[in-house]
């Protein structure tokens, strides 16, 4: 029997689940849907090829690290982007969504990132235009490890980052203080004020990690497949169904909610061809909102 289609969901998991928590925690803690969580996960996977771009010229061209298909440029430009990322994120929030959570109306708050989304997504088309671009065009073989299962080093390799950075983010939610802060915020914002949390840290926090998450699950989309203007756009259902699956405000909840969406999404390609690949995620999160609202591992606000 053929099990391909587990790494491939895996693969695609590990993408939406990167993103999912970003679109739980901003959604827990500031109390909003953010539609251009998507779009920070196309401008931080442009931000990392201008990086690269920009290192190539200066150093040349860079052998790639072992077997794997980039090297030591594209590290450095991820981390680069990553903050830039953040910070567009914070800018964002700054400039347009503060402002309008201030006036209490959350719908207009889902409105403007609407708008946000758009206006990100049409600036990024102008600069770089809709042409598809790519990290590399090399080849990789990809090695059989049994059960009909091939993987190439570049797929082992972003399994494993997403495994470490998700152990990161756990670790940062239930080991320090900011973390503890992000939790209760989350669970009562009204008796976390009153006990003194510093709500605009835990803010600025909650979109560094969003944005450097989706920065990062919008590079391993560039690594696998390629890299455009609607790329994020494209995850966004995927992302939010995730978030909702595994509960809103758990980490662990938004990756495993990526993981199942990712291999459901595999599966369904399967048995019922790659056209109802993206009603997926659509049924997934239907069923949750009508069996288990507040997901597999949410909580009911008090």
């Amino acid at each position: 029997m053929n099990l391909q289609f587990i790494v491939d969901g895996l693969l695609t998991g590990s993408m939406i689940g990167l993103g999912a928590i970003g679109v739980t925690l901003t959604y827990s803690i500031l109390r909003f849907s953010n539609f251009a969580h998507g779009d920070f996960m196309a401008w931080g996977t442009y931000a990392t090829l201008a990086v690269v771009s920009a290192i190539g010229a200066i150093f040349g061209k860079v052998a790639p690290i072992g077997p794997l298909s980039f090297g030591w440029p594209l590290i450095v430009a991820v981390i680069a982007a990553m903050g830039f990322t953040g910070v567009l994120a914070l800018a964002l929030d700054k400039v347009l969504f503060s402002r309008l959570r201030a006036k209490g109306q959350s719908i207009i708050v889902v409105m403007a990132s609407f708008g946000a989304s758009m206006a990100l997504r049409s600036l990024l088309e102008f600069l770089f235009t809709s042409r598809p671009a790519y990290f590399s065009r090399a080849i990789q073989i990809a090695m059989p490890v049994g059960f009909g299962i091939r993987i190439t080093p570049d797929q082992i390799a972003l399994l494993i980052v997403t495994a470490l950075l998700v152990f990161g983010v756990h670790m940062l939610m239930t080991r320090t203080q900011t973390g503890r802060s992000m939790q209760a915020l989350s669970q009562n914002p009204a008796l976390a004020r009153v006990v003194g949390i510093d709500v605009a840290k835990v803010v600025r926090v909650t979109w560094l990690i969003g944005g450097g998450l989706a920065c990062v699950a919008g590079v391993m989309i560039g690594i696998l497949v390629q890299i455009r203007p609607l790329m994020g756009f494209d995850m966004l259902l995927p992302m939010f169904a995730a978030a909702i699956l595994g509960g809103i405000g758990s980490v662990p909840g938004a990756v495993l909610g990526g993981l199942i969406i990712g291999l459901a999404e595999a599966v369904a390609v399967q048995l019922v061809g790659a056209e109802w690949r993206a009603a997926i995620s659509f049924i997934i999160l239907m069923a949750v909102l009508f069996i288990r609202p507040i997901g597999l591992f949410g909580v009911r606000e008090r």
